[in-house]
């Protein structure tokens, strides 16, 4: 009998603790519930305002400067679409943190609060990417208008884009705290081997083949030169032909005959004699 009567009494209480424990959980799984609905709805009305202030604000300009509009041509979304929506569900991270937190300390809410941390670095390190394009854009656009005439300047404008866009890629990873360890001793010994190449190379064995190329480029590059200074006084001698009045012209009266070529009638020394 004492036996049956412990058991009873460890049922029971066990119940009791089961009903406690779901009579506790309903009031926070409301307010979750509460907190998504009430954050989804915030979510959706900051990406509508923000959508209509960055267009009004020219961001689709800058995204043509960039070059983004070129490559979302095919999206769904156009750059602005695409920062609204990040925001959108950047917004959304931070309102499932809260709701999650109803719920006290739990490893969702931490990885949660993990990924809302990074967040804005990510959105910095977008931010470098798409500037550093389009002054890669604006300085390849500039230096391929100043060499139109030179053979080379294609390149010398490729050579500098693709220059910059390294510099900013190598900016927004560092700021976003990606891969660290593998840009920045890659950089590193890059830049090194380079160095490396020219000091032995140039300084040492190459000396001569260098002399030759360095030779050849710059008589090269003198031709060039020479050739858009003569573009450009043809051109201006043209301008200045096309622009000079024409002389007038006297008509002869009725029975006389015309003065040649190279005699002014209003001239006394002039007169044939």
């Amino acid at each position: 009998m004492a036996q049956q009567l412990a058991l009873s009494v460890d049922f029971g209480s066990g119940f009791t603790d089961a009903w406690s424990k779901i009579a506790k959980f309903i009031p926070q799984f409301i307010a979750f519930l509460a907190i998504l609905v009430i954050g989804w709805i915030v979510a959706k009305a900051i990406a509508k305002v923000l959508d209509r202030v960055l267009r009004k604000v020219g961001s689709e300009r800058v995204a043509e400067r960039a070059g983004m509009a070129r490559h979302l041509s095919g999206s769904n979304y156009d750059m602005t679409g695409i920062i609204c929506k990040i925001v959108y569900y950047a917004i959304l991270l931070m309102v499932l943190q809260l709701a999650f937190g109803v719920f006290g300390p739990n490893p969702i809410s931490v990885m949660i609060h993990s990924i809302v941390a990074w967040l804005p670095r990510g959105i910095v390190a977008v931010a470098i990417v798409v500037v550093a394009m389009a002054i890669a854009n604006g300085v390849r656009d500039i230096v391929r208008n100043a060499l139109a005439g030179a053979s080379y300047g294609r390149t010398v404008a490729t050579i500098a884009w693709a220059f910059i866009v390294a510099l900013g890629v190598i900016a927004a990873l560092g700021q976003a705290g990606i891969a660290t360890a593998i840009t920045g001793p890659v950089l590193i010994a890059v830049l090194a081997t380079i160095a490396g190449v020219l000091v032995v190379g140039v300084g040492g064995g190459l000396i001569l083949p260098m002399r030759q190329r360095w030779e050849r480029w710059l008589g090269h590059a003198e031709q060039e030169s020479a050739k858009l200074r003569g573009n450009a006084y043809q051109a201006g001698r043209a301008d200045v032909l096309a622009n000079q009045p024409a002389r007038p012209t006297t008509q002869a009266a009725p029975g006389t005959t015309p003065p040649p070529p190279g005699i002014d009638p209003g001239r006394p020394g002039d007169q044939p004699s």
